[in-house]
Formats: C-alpha cells, structure tokens, sequence
C-alpha cells in the first residue's frame, strides 16, 4: 500500500515539530559555557536553563492527551509549536540568566504539546497494517533528535553566538504552523472530556517536577547532603505516589493509567523508559568523554555522531516494512539489545589515544541497535490502542522515555563521580615513594622543570601536582571505561524480559478490533 503526497505532507509536518522539541532537549548543553560568560551567570544558575525546560517538557507530555482531546489536536498541536516559536525567539532575546531561565519554562510548556501528539497524529494517519512504517518514521526524530542537538549546538557555538541556538527554532516554527493548519485534520471519532482533575494536575506537577528537578541538579547539589534535594525527593515520592493513587481512581483522569492494565502496553512503557535510559546516558558519555580526554572541539564531537544517526535512520523503514511480513518483533528488539551492548563494548575499549575513526562502528553498531529496538517496542506498544486512548498512551510512552533518559543522565554523572573517586584512591595506593616506577617518573618530570629554570623546591612542587593530574585523569579514564560497561550490561540483562511481551495476545484480544492487530501478527 503507497502512501499518499497529503499524508507525507502531514508527516513532514509532524515530525518536523517533533525534531524541535527534540533538538532543543540537547543542543543547549554544549552552549552553556557561551551562556555564562554572556550572561554573567554560575554554573548552579545556567543549569536551570536546562532544568527548567526538562521539568515543564515532561509534565505537558502527561498532560497532550487530555489537552488534545479538550482543544482539538490540531489546534493543541498548532497553539504549541506557536508557543514553542515564541518562546524560542524570547530566550534568544534574554539578556540575563533568569529571563532565560523563564523563557526556557516557557518553550518546555510548549515542546510537550509536540512528542506525544504528533505520534498521535501519525498513528492515526496510517492504517492499522502500516502501524509500523508510521512508528519508523516518527522514531527518526525520536533517535535522531537528541543525536542532532548537539552537533547543531556544537557548529553554532563555534561559528555564532548562543542566541542563534533558539532563533534558528523560527523558520521551522512558521513553517510547521502554516502546514498543520493547512493540511493536519482533526480524527474523524470525536473524544469529549469532562471538567480538568486539579487535583491530579496538582499532583503530577508536584510528583513529576520535582522529580525532574532532583534527576537534573541532584548530582550537582550532592543528593542526600542538600536538604534541598531531600525536601524535593519528599515532594516527589509523596506526589509521584497520590497522583497513581489519583488516576486509578478518579472517574475521569487527566493521564489514564489504566491503559497499564494492558499488558503488552504496560511492558512497552518498561522497555521505553530503558530505552531513553540507554539513549541519552549514552548521548551523554560519549561526548563529554570526546571533549574531555580527546579535545575535540564541540562541532567536531556533534560531527562523531552523525554516522550513528544515519545508521538508525537507514534501519528504521525497513524494519517497518520488515514488521508488516509477520516476523515476531521481539526478536528484531533482542538482536537490537545485544548490538547495544557490543558497541558498548568498542567503547569501554577507548583510551586517551583514540581518534575519530575509532568512533564510527561504535556508533554505527549503536545506531543500528537502536533501529532495531525502537520500532518493534513501539509498534507492540501501541497496536491495541483506540479512539481517545491513542493520545493517551503516545503521552504516557514518551513521557516514560523521557524520564528514563532523565535517570539515565543522573545516575551515569553520579556513578563517574564515585567511580573516580575510587579509581584514584586505588591508583594513589600504589603511587608512592616506595615505588621505584613513581619514582623515576618523578624525578625526570622535577629535572624537567628545573631545565626550564625552576628552583628544586618549585620544580619538586610543580611535578607532585603534574603527577596527581596523571593520576587523576587515569581515574576518570578507568570510570568511563566502566560507565559505558555498565550500560550495555543493563541492556543484557534486560533481553529476558522481552519474554514478557509473549502474554500480550491475549491481554490485547480482550479489546477487539476491525483487523487483527500488528502485535498479534508479530506474536504469531
């Protein structure tokens, strides 16, 4: 079945707004340095610029089911690219941090109207046996968005200044407004919701946003040794928790967890928080590593990642189009997970002597990987999802994406800080005056300095500092090493639970359809 010019133009339409809110995840990271020499502003101070945006993003994702089927989604999906627009050229115009900062809540506020309703829209475009060519179409932007954010972030803070990060949002704002408004239908079944659940509302900011607070500034503050932190992972526990509580029994929810009660739903929101785990932990690792130990300038780090992401752009229409001849997903999602873990497996190998080359079949392998995991989770997902519980279930997915991807951040920053702290204590042990190695490496260091003029006294000094930087830098090459381990260990170890989706024939038959769905035919 060929899809029509009208529907390509509705997915060009979609998915191009989908790639802003993705990109924009991202691409302020490797500017934030530009940012606070502009701006004035600490390293605490501009990282609110990235907090505020993760926080309202993630909140709107949970919230784009019901706002879509209160407004009408062409509507909801044209009032939040506009927003996002304008938010976009006013953090372009900030002229200090916390202007910034507010405009940046405001452009997340309207970015979590574009995921989860924009994969909405293309589900409902394309027909039921097309459910996995629609998926693979919208995964591009989901794998490559955050891969794309810093290589566009990296090339402008190199070659402009920061403020073009947000205005280049504009032409692709108007754009996308102009196309959604022309060629993007509202779905033929209308869906009307009653009066707004404050109260979950109430409960999900609270629950969700301190959470995304504590995931993006708990490694800065210390964690546990903040009492600031402490009183948000509180907040977050008690809100997380009323706000399920909230949901399963409230007649008329904002967010409907009871979607959770369909099995092959309920284990795609698992297998989606470990992916955006394993994606943006590892989008993470690699460049800060790149920049790091390598020197690599932020375009040419952005630039090692585009073989990746055109190895996943290549596999995604045809494991679309692989999913429509009845092979079981979850294979093509087991073999995904084991290239993850080989790729992760190249980089562990990574010394401060690497180069650009020996970045590309890592990231290839990766890129590949990913291709394979993202369409068949989604598609199973997904499939049994009707009517009014399309925009819910697409804002749940993405929501626990996202999340995951928060964890994932978190806990890789926070397990390389621990982790180098014991790699140098291990690697100081041995670094001692009774060691013959340390030694002559200090002595021919301190003659070094002394030829350059250096008194013994400063020379001896210098060199001690000299060899602890060695020993530092050891370390933290060793805590990479093992951070990318890690990862792909976590991802081994979670290809047994793909058995989980074989129960979900009967869990997805309990809700009946016109034809029998993607899911089924995979499980066949």
């Amino acid at each position: 079945m060929k899809i029509g010019l009208d529907k390509w133009i509705v997915v060009v339409t979609v998915v191009s707004a989908a790639l802003l809110q993705l990109i924009d995840t991202s691409i302020v990271n490797v500017t934030l340095l530009q940012m606070m020499g502009s701006l004035g502003a600490t390293l605490g101070d501009i990282s609110w610029v990235v907090t505020s945006y993760a926080a309202a993003n993630v909140i709107m994702i949970a919230m784009a089911g019901w706002l879509s089927a209160r407004f009408g989604r062409r509507n909801y999906f044209a009032a939040s690219i506009i927003l996002f627009t304008v938010a976009s050229m006013l953090c372009g115009f900030s002229t200090n941090v916390w202007m910034l900062v507010a405009f940046r809540f405001l452009q997340g506020i309207g970015g979590g109207g574009l995921l989860s309703t924009a994969q909405a829209i293309i589900v409902e475009t394309f027909p039921k046996e097309q459910l996995g060519l629609a998926n693979a179409i919208y995964g591009l932007g989901v794998i490559i968005g955050p891969t794309i954010g810093p290589a566009l972030g990296g090339y402008i803070t190199d070659h402009l200044s920061w403020h073009w990060v947000f205005f280049i949002n504009l032409p692709v704002g108007i754009a996308a407004t102009v196309m959604t408004l022309l060629y993007i239908k509202e779905p033929a079944e209308k869906h009307h919701v009653r009066g707004l659940d404050w109260a979950g509302v109430g409960l999900l900011i609270l629950g969700v946003g301190a959470l995304q607070v504590v995931l993006e500034r708990g490694d800065q503050e210390g964690w546990f040794e903040s009492k600031y932190i402490t009183l948000l992972i509180i907040a977050a526990a008690v809100g997380v928790v009323g706000f399920i509580w909230r949901e399963l029994t409230y007649a008329h929810p904002v967010v409907d967890l009871r979607l959770m009660r369909r099995r092959a739903f309920g284990v795609g929101m698992l297998f989606n928080g470990i992916l955006g785990f394993g994606l943006f932990a590892s989008v993470f690792i690699v460049p800060v590593f790149a920049q790091t130990f390598l020197g690599f300038t932020a375009t040419r780090t952005g630039a090692l990642l585009i073989p990746g992401s055109l190895a996943t752009a290549m596999m995604m229409p045809i494991i679309g189009k692989l999913l429509q001849k009845k092979i079981p997903a979850h294979l093509f999602s087991g073999v995904g997970f084991l290239l993850f873990f080989w790729s992760t497996r190249l980089f562990s190998q990574m010394t401060t002597a690497s180069g650009a080359d020996d970045f590309f079949w890592p990231l290839v392998v990766r890129g590949v990987g990913l291709g394979l995991i993202f369409i068949p989770l989604t598609t199973l997902s997904l499939t049994g999802l009707q009517g009014k519980d399309i925009p819910q279930g697409t804002g749940l997915t993405n929501m626990i994406r996202q999340l995951g991807g928060s964890f994932g951040v978190a806990l890789m920053a926070t397990f390389i800080e621990r982790r180098t702290a014991y790699h140098r204590g291990v690697l100081a042990d041995h670094v001692t005056a009774y060691d013959p190695f340390a030694l002559r490496r200090l002595s021919g260091m301190v003659s070094g300095f002394m030829s350059k003029g250096m008194d013994a006294a400063t020379a001896k000094h210098r060199a001690l500092a000299a060899l602890d930087g060695m020993v530092f830098r050891q370390a933290s090459l060793l805590s990479y090493q093992d951070s990318f381990m890690i990862v792909g260990i976590f991802f081994l170890l979670c290809i047994p639970l793909l058995l989980l989706f074989k129960g979900s024939k009967k869990a997805a038959g309990s809700h009946p359809v016109e034809k029998p769905s993607l899911a089924e035919m995979a499980m066949e």
